[in-house]
């Protein structure tokens, strides 16, 4: 259909180009207008050509028109409210929580005991279980500060109930290369190494004569009457 029109359209202006020239005098000769079949068909292809572009821009497109997407709504951040506690986790409490120690007594070497220069002695202090746990088997009694003297870390080779007074020895020996008043502090911990309680030492003159004793061997100066109790065996270690 669209190419019958073309033609139509073609043979119209060739009619209308032969009034005009008619009109202007010509002769039938130089009306009859000499018409090349090619040119006619390739003016015919290029408004044919025309048409079908101007048919295509008139044409509603199929594609639609996308839609835009709202952007997403996020919920407001919580804000602290003043006042509001910290609630945190279950507080542990402490290993050694239930343990404790207190010195009752010297058994042997009381402070300012005279020694001689590698005199060998053994210090025995009594000590109570003032806690509510037991000590277990394995449980030390160790050198914590001072002058050691030689002695060596204990090991308690029996559990001590609470509440239980015991004995713990150390064998020592007095230092050649000093003289006068020497000192050693010593402490019970548990197997892993957490110590606990009073804290007691070991007090001798070397090279001297005994002095008047001015105090306890215990670092805060509490004293107690000694009571009969098991005696547990405390290996060196």
């Amino acid at each position: 259909m669209l190419k019958f029109r073309l033609m139509t359209g073609v043979q119209s202006l060739v009619m209308i180009s032969i009034l005009l020239l008619t009109a202007c005098g010509a002769t039938p000769a130089e009306l009859t207008p000499t018409l090349n079949p090619d040119q006619i068909r390739t003016e015919a292809v290029a408004t044919f050509s025309s048409a079908l572009t101007l048919t295509a821009l008139a044409a509603p497109s199929d594609t639609p028109i996308p839609t835009l997407t709202p952007a997403p709504t996020f919920p407001p951040l919580a804000t602290s409210t003043a006042g509001t506690p910290f609630v945190s986790g279950p507080t542990i409490a402490p290993t050694t929580g239930c343990y404790g120690l207190a010195f009752v007594s010297d058994v042997t070497i009381p402070d300012n005991t005279a020694v001689t220069p590698g005199q060998t002695f053994t210090k025995t202090w009594r000590v109570r279980n003032t806690g509510t746990c037991v000590w277990d088997a394995g449980f030390k009694f160790a050198f914590v500060s001072g002058d050691a003297m030689g002695g060596t870390t204990q090991t308690l080779a029996a559990s001590v109930a609470a509440g239980t007074e015991f004995n713990v020895s150390v064998p020592m020996t007095a230092p050649t290369n000093k003289s006068g008043a020497v000192q050693g502090y010593w402490r019970m911990s548990t197997a892993a190494g957490q110590f606990f309680g009073d804290q007691v030492y070991v007090l001798v003159v070397v090279g001297g004569t005994a002095a008047t004793s001015t105090g306890t061997s215990t670092s805060s100066g509490a004293t107690a009457t000694p009571t009969p109790s098991a005696t547990p065996t405390a290996t060196p270690t």
